[in-house]
């Protein structure tokens, strides 16, 4: 593949890195590949991407892939299943690999720990310095955009198949939000035309991953019905557990629409807030089109990207403070 003058500007960044990864992998017999709990496009994308490439490049390697299953992204086969062993395979050597996740507790699987070697490739500022080698970079538009540049750079006889540019393409598009956030740029769509001509068919992989179900309706309808906005123009909905219930969705699944404000004019940040009974705590997911809001994801004990973060608040007693922190960043950035 010959690659743009932006690809080769971002690979000599990393190079000495990346090689140092190939090294890894061509000496590892087990290899791991983890990313974050409840998993996005650009998690699931990179890391059975990754894995795919390992695969069809050294098809002698026993290659894994660590983590929950999503709850709609698996059924529907936009993925496959994760790998489900038991302890016992960890007690061998194996490489690990950690992708598209900032911070030490939300690895998936928290067997990664046990790895004889753990490397660290991604987008989010770093939080934890427990890996042997870490490769970061805070202005990608998603992970995949770091580990297939990775890809690209390595010199031999390496095959990207069709499939891996499709997990990789799926990343890409899904935490740029389609190419339209702002960490969106040339280099993203240089990838992502490299991928293209690896035959991937966009239409069926854009059915795949926004189809939607009529009871999947309902659930717009009800946030189109109970959704908040401030004079700031934070926007917001609630769904408690007992929502959840009603409209027969998971916890997991209460941030799906939260990008139905992100075009309408006078909403400046727009976040849903969701009850997760298990922790128990409410899952906040935060967005924004011009405003830095992950300083506030921090505050309550999330972070993330400048304009896409996750927080979370203890119950909703706490909300009136997050919107308040919310609507002071409208006012002092303006």
């Amino acid at each position: 593949m010959k690659l743009s003058d932006n690809i080769k500007k971002e690979i000599k960044v990393f190079q000495k890195d990346f090689n140092k990864v190939l090294t890894k992998i061509k000496n590892a017999n087990k290899i791991a590949i983890f990313r974050h709990i409840m998993p996005d496009f650009d998690a699931l994308g990179t890391q059975f991407g990754l894995a795919t490439w390992i695969k069809d490049n050294f098809p002698e390697k026993e290659v894994r892939c660590f983590g929950d299953n999503h709850v709609t992204f698996t059924p529907r086969g936009l993925f496959p299943e994760t790998n489900k062993l038991s302890d016992s395979w960890f007690e061998e050597d194996f490489l690990a690999i950690i992708v598209d996740v900032g911070d030490k507790k939300r690895i998936a699987d928290p067997r990664f720990e046990k790895a004889k070697y753990k490397i660290k490739i991604d987008h989010h500022p770093a939080t934890d310095n427990i890996f042997d080698l870490s490769i970061v970079d805070t202005e990608k538009a998603a992970a995949a955009e770091l580990v297939l540049s990775m890809l690209l750079s390595f010199k031999g006889n390496y095959v990207l198949s069709q499939k891996a540019a499709e997990y990789f393409y799926i990343a890409i598009v899904g935490d740029s939000g389609r190419f339209q956030y702002n960490s969106t740029t040339p280099f993203t769509f240089d990838l992502a035309s490299l991928l293209l001509e690896k035959g991937i068919n966009i239409t069926k992989i854009y059915e795949k991953m926004y189809i939607k179900t009529i009871d999947d309706l309902e659930v717009t309808k009800f946030i189109m019905n109970n959704y908040k906005i401030d004079k700031y123009g934070v926007c917001y909905y609630v769904l408690t557990n007992d929502d959840l219930i009603r409209l027969k969705i998971t916890s997991e699944r209460g941030k799906d629409n939260v990008n139905l404000f992100s075009n309408i004019e006078g909403v400046k940040i727009w976040c849903s807030i969701t009850e997760d009974v298990t922790e128990p705590c409410f899952r906040v997911s935060l967005r924004s089109r011009n405003y830095v809001i992950n300083g506030v994801a921090a505050e309550f004990k999330g972070g993330g990207h400048a304009q896409a973060s996750g927080a979370q608040i203890a119950d909703l007693s706490e909300l009136p403070k997050l919107i308040e922190a919310l609507d002071r960043v409208i006012i002092e950035q303006k």
